[in-house]
């Protein structure tokens, strides 16, 4: 079992920065590694939306809604993914998912997951 925690998300002024990270982790002595990390965003009532991709090898796609402002990378060996987020729009309020294919020892084939999600909310 592989878990998605994500974290740093808060309020924040229109204008304002966060920094969110996304920790994969799994019980005592699974091996395990991540292929593909993804941040996504959803808000009540829409759909799920890719806010950036982030290969293996650290190169990003992003939404062009954030191309410029929001920069997404990974440390492979922390397991961890990163979204810096700037110049925060109040319309980019949502709750900010981590998605991540990951590959264990015990089973070659990668699956994806989902982390719980964490709040970013953007208001004076």
């Amino acid at each position: 079992q592989v878990q998605l925690v994500e974290s740093g998300g808060s309020l924040v002024q229109p204008g304002g920065s966060l920094r969110l990270s996304c920790a994969a982790s799994a019980a005592s002595g699974t091996i395990f590694s991540i292929n593909d990390m993804a941040w996504y965003r959803q808000v009540p009532g829409k759909q799920r939306e890719l806010v950036a991709h982030i290969l293996n090898g650290g190169t990003t796609n992003y939404a062009d809604s954030v191309k410029g402002r929001f920069t997404g990378s990974r440390d492979n060996a922390k397991n961890t993914a990163y979204l810096q987020m700037s110049s925060l729009k109040p319309r980019e309020t949502a709750v900010y998912y981590c998605y991540a294919t990951v590959r264990t020892l015990a089973n070659r084939k990668s699956v994806p997951f989902w982390g719980q999600g964490t709040q970013v909310a953007v208001s004076s």
